[in-house]
């Protein structure tokens, strides 16, 4: 511990958390959205000492709403920049010197803190002596409030860690999910890179982890982040339909692993370079597909410009899909695959057809041998649920008799493949909900590969969502373990509902299929939250069980010509709109809007969509690509 640290150690640790945190939260041009933000850090408790607020010399009224906040509390104090920074670096750091309490926090002003987190992060600071204490950031998509947990693996538990024994730490690059103690900040001159600096919050993290302090971390989540696909003026993290973001980010990495080797933290430098082929490159090659020639050029260019300085150690360290992408745009000038690297960087990864292989070994391509593909086979190779298989899924809603899907097998071919309705309870998630109303209920069936599949029951009455699928082998792997039985997942984007349907796989050649025909007036009732009919979204994913005793549970690419949105009649209600879709990673949803006032809600958020793009356009001129959809 530094001897700079000791006045903030001084006090009992065991001392109630009173008055001790200050609170940045800065902001320009979100009159929209900074009063809540305020309002989550006031409403902390006493353990907040202070408000700061930094208004980046906004010219909405944003400013004039800090003021008449401050008049109507004491804790908070605004400060008004005469000249917009140009990033969040500048007013982060006028907020730190301006702080009276000994830690501080830091709050975006369209984000919130959720109720007791200074008091979580203080706690741990006080008992763990740590300068620094961190907690679970969610990132919240709105308007939704579809969650998703940011780094969960370093949250898991309490625990107190060092950088240098803990390098894993570096995959967490937020400042905002974080207490720290300001005599540590100031002793080590840690400091935000000023003026417009994109992602400064990956600088501020690696000069922390170079001063190697205690973190202590908490599993309580300490920090709402907000996404809001359909803002006029998209977030950072957000607006990457530039290459400027990516050459920003690229300079970001570069200056991160500089202060992490200037400080002789070797192992950090090298885990944060990993980070980046596992995150950052993957993040940007899912998205490729969807920019424009000159965009994908530039990007090429400047990823292989940085792929260049590692060596084989590093790229052996990633992850395969990580690896492989690595190595594909090494080996080629130009940009090339790029829906097969797209779908290779989604989460989880999918490597397409076709397999191609040289003497024996798996390549990326007859035409690119050098790229092997390895770890994929032999000793030490993953088991079949770390494997990126692809499982492909057509899927259209419709109404009246059954007609063979477009892009998958005709039906007869898939004749007699039962849907077993599914109770068994696994360590993926909750227990399955019970049977749809009217399903058949009776006992799941043992399945023993090689003999008939039982009969096919009736297609369900009304409206219906039908749904192939087809499993791919991946250089004999799936051959070696046998797949039988094929559990059909829909998860209801809220995380509350959940229907799992257990169906035979057909084995064809070097790939399994299998077809569910499934009642959707049933499913929406199900998904209907507290009487209502707002609009519902269903995600598709699939476990598949290998006589090995082998599984594997993964998400279904959609593919087809039944993408789209189709008006249905319904006894139950009235009308029924449904729309089987491609999620911006390629896999399959389904969306459902049950009644004419759900088909209203749809309705208008596609105008609020469109206003976003005519913002766009308005802020970059011609839109060579639109933002993608908010149910990404």
């Amino acid at each position: 511990m530094a001897a700079s640290d000791s006045e903030t150690f001084e006090r009992d640790p065991d001392a109630p958390p009173v008055a001790r945190v200050s609170v940045i939260v800065i902001g320009f041009n979100d009159a929209g959205h900074i009063r809540d933000a305020v309002h989550s850090a006031l409403a902390q408790g006493p353990a907040v000492a202070e408000v700061i607020a930094v208004d980046d010399a906004s010219t909405d009224r944003t400013g004039a709403f800090l003021d008449e906040l401050a008049a109507r509390h004491p804790r908070l104090r605004v400060i008004h920049r005469p000249a917009n920074s140009g990033g969040c670096g500048t007013p982060r750091n006028d907020g730190v010197r301006a702080a009276t309490a000994p830690y501080v926090m830091f709050l975006d002003s369209d984000d919130v803190l959720p109720p007791g987190a200074a008091d979580a992060l203080l706690g741990a600071a006080l008992r763990h002596r740590a300068p620094v204490s961190a907690g679970l950031c969610v990132r919240r998509e709105l308007p939704r409030r579809h969650d998703t947990r940011w780094q969960p693996g370093l949250y898991r538990r309490p625990a107190v860690r060092i950088p240098g024994d803990h390098p894993a730490l570096v995959h967490d690059t937020l400042c905002v999910n974080k207490l720290y103690a300001r005599d540590f900040l100031t002793a080590h001159g840690i400091t935000f890179p000023e003026g417009p600096f994109p992602y400064e919050d990956f600088v501020f993290t690696a000069q922390v982890l170079a001063a190697a302090p205690r973190v202590a971390t908490v599993p309580d989540t300490v920090y709402i982040w907000h996404v809001r696909r359909d803002a006029a003026k998209p977030s950072i993290s957000l607006d990457r339909d530039r290459v400027a973001n990516w050459r920003a980010r690229l300079a970001a990495h570069r200056r991160s692993v500089e202060i992490l080797l200037d400080s002789g933290g070797k192992p950090l430098a090298h885990a944060a370079r990993v980070k980046f082929l596992d995150h950052d490159l993957r993040m940007y090659v899912r998205e490729l597909p969807t920019r424009s020639p000159a965009y994908r050029r530039a990007w090429w260019r400047l990823a292989r410009d940085r792929l260049a300085g590692y060596d084989e150690v590093e790229l052996c360290s990633a992850r395969l899909p990580a690896r492989w992408i690595a190595r594909v745009v090494l080996a080629s000038e130009t940009p090339r695959d790029l829906d097969r690297l797209s779908q290779l960087a989604a989460r989880p990864a999918r490597l397409l057809p076709p397999y191609a292989e040289t003497d024996g070994r798996p390549v990326w391509s007859e035409d690119l041998p050098r790229v092997e593909l390895d770890g994929l086979t032999g000793p030490g190779s993953p088991p079949p649920h770390r494997l990126p298989i692809t499982v492909d899924a057509a899927a259209r809603a419709l109404t009246g008799p059954r007609a063979a899907l477009r892009g998958m097998p005709s039906l007869p071919s898939l004749s007699g493949l039962r849907p077993w309705p599914f109770t068994r309870a696994d360590d993926h998630g909750p227990p399955p909900s019970p049977a749809l109303p009217g399903a058949d209920t009776s006992p799941r069936p043992p399945v023993t590969p090689g003999t008939p599949p039982p009969p096919r029951p009736p297609t369900p009455a009304g409206p219906r969502f039908e749904l192939g699928l087809r499993v791919h082998d991946l250089y004999g792997r799936l051959a070696v373990a046998r797949p039988h039985t094929v559990d059909v997942e829909l998860r209801h984007r809220d995380g509350r509902a959940l229907l799992t349907r257990s169906l035979p796989l057909a084995h064809d050649g070097s790939q399994w299929t299998a077809h569910l025909s499934l009642g959707l007036s049933a499913l929406a009732a199900r998904g209907r939250r507290d009487g209502t009919t707002a609009p519902q979204v269903w995600d598709v994913r699939v476990r598949v069980h290998c006589a090995t005793g082998a599984s594997f549970r993964t998400t279904v690419r959609a593919v087809g010509g039944g993408l789209r949105r189709t008006a249905l009649p319904s006894l139950r209600h009235g009308i029924l709109l449904a729309q089987p879709y491609a999620t911006a990673g390629g896999s399959l949803a389904l969306r459902l809007a049950p009644g004419a006032r759900s088909a209203l809600d749809i309705a208008l958020r596609r105008l609020r969509r469109a206003r976003a793009r005519f913002a766009c356009r308005g802020r970059h001129g011609l839109l060579l690509t639109p933002p993608p959809p908010d149910d990404a």
